[in-house]
């Protein structure tokens, strides 16, 4: 879309931001049109690219976009695989990458506040440094963005003990379309005084405010990891595995990882690089680590925790990292989706959750959809499950980008998943490509306030335009 008077907007922009501030039309270069996951950049035209450097030029910023009624795409770095961040044409991109860095380290409380393009890994590395875990983690950890993170409320590899990153958010600073500042970077662990504004931005997707600050609480740093990988021969004993190890380490359980016999098979013997640590021909295999203090007394339990389950059938081999090199390996193979690409040049990929008890029948039934509908497809499984969380992707031999039935392979997965009462964005947001199938977890009563809320906040509706809702 275009508005009235664009030179005039671009005019007043870089006034208050600066000419090296304001990027403008075939200028922006293309990385900012393509999220992680994407093949090629959007073949769009965005209005321009802002790179402001302070929450003011922020709020400078959107005050005259709204003025102007200039649709804003926030940006942080742009890992997200639901299109949330991808501009369309004539809107103007927000990046906050300039707005990087840790102001504050409250060892007393625990926390440290930061700007908003601070990617995760040095936020993490910092945190380590003086003795905390920053407890969020996913595999971008080196792109993306703290501010991204907490706008789509992002998930990872640790929530199953430590909660999504809304749980990890103490308090942040927003900025609003009109360009007023919300400043709540509360540091309190309790604090009820009325309402907890920052819950109506973490994972809003930039629809709602543009986060500019945030609080994380931390947590005390793990000195010692032990990791294994399980076989296992049924869904009910991946459950079973699960409440077992949670009881037996006593809540120091802080990843269980399955990943079915498909996943298993694709990643040890079609991508390069990947070592088998047991063999094939289990229906599942479990990831699952300790995180602790003491390395004595927590192998010592971990072991027990696994021969205890060796015992009662609940796993049928296990495989236990004897070094950190080792532990690193059985990660890699677990993070191996990120290579599908490697092996499949069209793929559909999923980020769904359904009450854990259901997971393994929803995907028996799935797999018989996919193979009745698409005779010859190719899918893997696997997730998180621990904290309800199922990935799945899809392949169709012979396909090409033009012709790959993506649309029909999501009508048939989330029509299922309606069935089941599960939800279409475990941890990955709704963003573009999801928007569509909202409505087969949310009720019309919650869209509605949801739409509301927008309303109320950005009555002209500049931020994030068409994502979510």
């Amino acid at each position: 879309m275009s508005i009235p008077n664009a030179n005039s907007l671009l005019d007043e922009l870089r006034a208050v931001l600066g000419d090296d501030s304001v990027i403008a039309g075939e200028a922006i270069e293309a990385r900012y049109r393509k999220e992680y996951f994407s093949p090629q950049p959007a073949a769009c035209r965005p209005l321009a690219l802002l790179k402001p450097r302070s929450t003011e030029q922020v709020a400078a910023a959107l005050r005259l976009c709204n003025a102007y009624g200039q649709p804003v795409v926030p940006q942080g770095g742009l890992t997200g695989l639901s299109g949330g961040a991808l501009p369309q044409d004539g809107e103007v991109l927000l990046s906050l990458e300039r707005l990087r860095g840790i102001e504050e380290f409250d060892e007393s409380a625990g926390t440290m506040t930061l700007l908003a393009g601070t990617p995760l890994q040095e936020a993490q590395e910092a945190a380590a440094a003086k003795g905390f875990l920053l407890a969020v983690d996913l595999g971008a950890r080196g792109s993306c963005q703290i501010a991204g993170n907490v706008a789509t409320n992002a998930g990872g590899n640790r929530v199953i003990r430590y909660g999504m990153t809304r749980q990890q958010v103490l308090g942040l600073e927003a900025v609003l379309a009109d360009g007023s500042v919300i400043s709540s970077l509360n540091k309190m662990l309790k604090n009820n005084a009325g309402y907890d504004l920052k819950h109506l931005f973490i994972g809003s997707e930039g629809t709602l405010g543009v986060i500019t600050r945030v609080v994380l609480r931390l947590e005390p740093l793990p000195t010692c990891v032990q990791t294994a990988i399980c076989a296992v021969d049924s869904y009910e004993n991946v459950v079973a595995l699960l409440r077992h190890a949670q009881r037996r380490l006593s809540g120091r359980l802080s990843a269980f990882e399955v990943m079915w016999a498909d996943f298993y098979a694709l990643v040890t013997t079609r991508i390069p690089g990947q070592r088998a640590p047991l063999p094939p021909g289990s229906p599942f295999y479990v990831l699952l680590d300790l995180q602790g203090a003491d390395a004595a007394s927590d192998a010592a339990l971990f072991e027990s925790m696994l021969e205890q389950a060796l015992g009662d059938g609940l796993i049928s081999d296990a495989a236990v990292a004897a070094s950190e090199k080792e532990m690193r390996s059985f990660w890699h193979l677990r993070d191996a989706s990120g290579e599908f690409s490697v092996v499949w040049p069209t793929v559909a990929s999923f980020d769904v959750s359904l009450p854990i008890g259901r997971i393994g029948h929803f995907v028996d039934t799935l797999r018989g959809r996919l193979e009745a509908r698409f005779p010859g497809c190719e899918y893997v499984n696997f997730g998180h499950i621990g904290d309800s969380n199922l990935h799945v992707c899809v392949h169709v031999p012979g396909t090409t980008p033009e012709n790959f039935p993506e649309h029909d392979i999501k009508d048939c997965l989330y029509g299922l998943l309606r069935d089941y009462q599960g939800s279409v964005s475990a941890e990955h947001g709704v963003g573009v490509h999801k928007k569509e199938y909202l409505p087969y977890s949310r009720t019309p009563e919650e869209l509605a306030l949801m739409r509301t809320l927008k309303g109320a906040l950005d009555p002209k509706g500049i931020l994030n335009p068409g994502r979510i809702l």
